[in-house]
């Protein structure tokens, strides 16, 4: 009688993380771009995801802040080589990781070929450990903003409906389409009036770009609309209390609009650049 041998298993390869990698940015400060990061990830956590949020507005950082987290180590500290960078990866309220920058430092105001080479270094390896990897970058178009946003293969670009936001977001689209070759970035509108306004914005703003905006290969890049948040009570109280708005007023509608975003960017399909 022949007896069947059981089937040798092979060993399971070993699979390596790849992570989702979104830059946040504004053509202009005082959008609600940062609140909007750690909101952001919050949201994305409660999908179950491993969340970093990398602050990368060196020099002029307020993740903290937002956070009201007191760090005793920073992105300074790993890049003059006085702590290593599992001591600065924080844990968040929201579920979610940070990495703070150091507020007030001026020789990270210009992307110095040494800023570059570290800030490279570490973006890489944290990119293994995490789902998704938010980067906080600063406000406009100075090179480390620029490059903080070539380190990610999504971009997020946050508006508000005033004309001095959307012409920032303008220039900053088309120097992302320029230089980068963008052929595509993500539109969110803080602080809208009424639910639904935001569309109307994308949709003109994407008429603007179209008409004087092209990228290397001469196309225009597309905008894609993931919501828009309104104007909204709540946020105020959170800002003031330093605690993010889904925690302390989940069902409030700036809160369901940060969960709404971060639905449908997941839904989409991740773009390399």
């Amino acid at each position: 009688m022949m007896v069947s041998m059981p089937a040798t298993e092979s060993p399971p390869v070993p699979t390596t993380r790849i992570a989702r990698t979104v830059a946040v940015t504004s053509g202009k400060g005082g959008v609600g771009k940062t609140f909007f990061s750690a909101n952001l990830a919050a949201a994305l956590s409660r999908q179950g995801l491993k969340v970093l949020v990398l602050d990368a507005d060196l020099g002029l950082a307020n993740l903290d802040v937002v956070l009201n987290l007191y760090p005793k180590i920073t992105l300074h500290d790993v890049f003059t080589g006085k702590a290593e960078l599992e001591e600065a990866i924080l844990p968040a309220p929201g579920g979610f990781s940070v990495l703070l920058a150091g507020s007030g430092l001026v020789e990270y105001s210009r992307l110095t070929p040494e800023v570059r080479e570290q800030l490279h270094g570490i973006f890489e390896s944290v990119k293994p450990r995490f789902d998704v990897v938010i980067i906080d970058t600063g406000a406009g178009i100075s090179d480390v903003v620029l490059y903080a946003v070539s380190m990610a293969h999504e971009v997020v670009v946050v508006a508000t409906p005033e004309p001095t936001s959307m012409t920032d977001a303008y220039a900053t689209i088309k120097v992302l389409a320029a230089q980068q070759g963008r052929e595509q970035l993500n539109l969110v509108v803080n602080q809208v009036g009424r639910a639904g306004d935001g569309r109307g914005i994308c949709n003109q703003l994407q008429q603007v770009v179209e008409r004087f905006v092209q990228g290397p290969t001469g196309a225009a890049p597309k905008l894609a609309y993931l919501g828009d948040i309104p104007q909204d009570v709540s946020v105020r109280e959170a800002v003031q209390k330093r605690q993010l708005l889904l925690e302390l007023h989940p069902g409030s509608p700036a809160a369901q609009g940060v969960v709404q975003v971060a639905t449908r960017l997941l839904a989409r399909s991740p773009v390399s650049n």
